[in-house]
């Protein structure tokens, strides 16, 4: 296994591209077995988590080619096998919003239980619940849900939470069903609304998408297309809690200001200055940082993925933090690996209190999740000594050139077996 290795950085400096969204890319690519034909895909990130989605699709029967500049083509040869194996699924607990087209597409589907990132359960209910309602029946044994269903039927589907995955599940199983579909307290993130718009140029009737109210009236043909991807927010989140860190002066290409309005007023508040330009996102920040409180919440308030920078900052930053998790049980998780480095923090239940700390020292840690991963190199950029991120494969699920990225905006830092 390889390794990051982190020394302390100064200011950083210059610009760095923002890829397409990891959370959208995959939806998309899922969405490609709604109907047969050649689909290209342009801005998707070159990351694992991609290339896991690509091989549950190619098991099921499609062709996925990797092109030049970040694009991919899709070809669905319309006669695909309704199955997402155990040994795919497992990988990446985004591979569950393939049960929605393929029981929409083909009247049923089996899918095994999904895996992912260790933070806690994450229980797939609300999919289910979502797509019973429209008249799916399921089944569950030996690790799979079994799903069928003679007619989907347009229905009033009521989230218990505005999840995304569900809010995903249930409107490509809704594109056709017989009627129309409302989903109350969807969820409202921009990668819903890029869903959307994908499902639309295919020529489905979504209404809504971005609000807590979605309207699917159903249709009968649906065609394969082109789309670009939206800008990863959470990537360049990463990159903004990095210069927050180490100071500096950046340029996110590509990134938008829409899609992050809580995180950029929490950054202003902790004393960076961040604006929009025609390019993107133009962050600075000098030497200090200030503490704050926050709490996570469905978008558009923080998000769940942003916290562990934030949490990285605030270990540096003056004064006292309250974090607050309202989403997901045990993703403080990454929180041992920043007191090993010599953050003082305290967690109980779902709160962790931070004390800024001058500085902190270099020591081994461990990547325990995409975000956490990248979270503690950000952290180790104002760490004394050397920083030793261990499985980076988990940050390799999210980031393309993350290291590459931050050495060329001045960091010290290193992949080495």
């Amino acid at each position: 296994m390889d390794r990051i290795l982190v020394r302390p950085s100064g200011p950083l400096s210059g610009d760095v591209k923002i890829n397409g969204a990891k959370n959208s890319a995959l939806k998309l690519m899922a969405a490609c077995t709604l109907a047969e034909g050649k689909y290209l895909l342009r801005d998707v990130p070159n990351i694992t988590d991609v290339q896991s989605m690509a091989e549950l699709l190619r098991c099921m029967g499609l062709t996925v080619c990797n092109l030049e500049n970040n694009q991919i083509e899709i070809v669905n040869p319309g006669n695909i096998i309704p199955e997402a194996p155990y040994e795919q699924v497992e990988k990446m607990r985004a591979s569950i919003v393939v049960l929605g087209p393929l029981v929409s597409t083909f009247g049923k589907a089996r899918v095994a239980l999904p895996g992912g990132d260790d933070f806690g359960p994450r229980p797939i209910d609300m999919h289910l619940k979502g797509l019973e309602t429209l008249g799916v029946r399921f089944n569950s044994e030996h690790g799979y849900i079994e799903a069928e269903a003679e007619k989907l039927t347009g229905a009033r589907v009521v989230l218990d939470f505005p999840s995304v995955g569900a809010t995903e599940n249930v409107m490509m199983a809704a594109v056709r069903a017989e009627g129309t579909t409302v989903i109350e307290n969807a969820a409202r993130e921009p990668e819903i609304a890029d869903l959307a718009a994908f499902l639309n140029r295919m020529g489905a009737k979504v209404l809504g998408a971005g609000s807590s109210t979605i309207t699917i009236d159903g249709v009968n043909d649906l065609v394969a297309v082109e789309h670009t991807v939206i800008p990863d927010r959470v990537e360049a989140a990463t990159y903004l809690s990095a210069l927050g860190i180490a100071g500096g002066e950046i340029n996110l290409l590509g990134a938008r200001a829409d899609h992050m309005d809580m995180l950029c007023q929490k950054l202003g508040e902790m004393g960076m200055r961040i604006s929009s330009d025609s390019t993107g996102l133009w962050a600075m920040a000098g030497q200090g940082l200030r503490s704050v409180d926050l709490a996570t919440l469905p978008y558009p308030g923080l998000a769940t993925d942003y916290k562990p920078f934030l949490v990285a900052m605030l270990s540096v930053a003056d004064g006292v933090g309250i974090v607050t998790e309202n989403l997901f049980s045990g993703r403080f998780r990454y929180v041992d690996e920043l007191i090993r480095m010599g953050a003082d923090i305290r967690t109980e239940g779902h709160h962790a209190v931070i004390r800024g700390v001058v500085k902190l020292s270099g020591a081994p840690v461990r990547a325990h999740d995409i975000r956490a991963g990248a979270a503690l190199v950000a952290a180790a950029l104002k760490a004394e000594g050397e920083t030793e991120i261990r499985d980076p494969h988990h940050i390799d699920r999210g980031y393309e050139n993350l290291v590459e990225n931050l050495k060329n905006l001045g960091a010290d830092i290193e992949r080495a077996p």
